[in-house]
């Protein structure tokens, strides 16, 4: 990446978990710039630069997606699906990050063709740690093609 900023788009409701990952990012000096959207919808209109996200630079393509089920207006599930349809979009890798441990909620994530299903840690150290690692093996150590 020559040094320069990752751009990670999260796609979290809650904003309490949302600040958890953008502090745990900053904790661990992880290079990149975060764009939190709130909802599905939202995540949506930024990735197909919809609505207010017309401007690439307000957009940038992400390098990784963070992706929350429970989201309002579009679940997360049916946001996988969209971005896995599109031919622009479908090889930045996602990452799942839910507190589902539901089996049907894992086995449609990989039927959609996600890239990590992780559940988020009710202890904060953990959640921590959990971040840290995600970090460091999808920004820093995993080769994209």
């Amino acid at each position: 990446m020559n040094g320069e900023p990752l751009n990670i788009l999260l796609v979290e409701d809650n904003e309490d978990h949302a600040e958890l990952v953008k502090r745990s990012f900053e904790n661990h000096r992880i290079a990149n710039v975060i764009h939190h959207v709130m909802d599905g919808e939202e995540a949506l209109d930024y990735l197909l630069r919809r609505e207010k996200y017309q401007d690439p630079q307000d957009s940038p393509v992400p390098h990784i997606i963070l992706l929350d089920l429970r989201l309002p207006k579009v679940d997360g599930l049916e946001v996988l699906k969209e971005i896995r349809s599109s031919k622009s979009l479908k090889s930045i890798p996602i990452v799942i990050l839910s507190t589902s441990k539901a089996d049907s909620d894992l086995a449609k994530a990989y039927d959609y063709h996600v890239n990590s299903y992780l559940v988020k840690p009710v202890d904060f150290e953990k959640f921590s740690q959990l971040i840290d690692d995600l970090g460091f093996y999808w920004l820093a150590w995993n080769q994209k093609p």
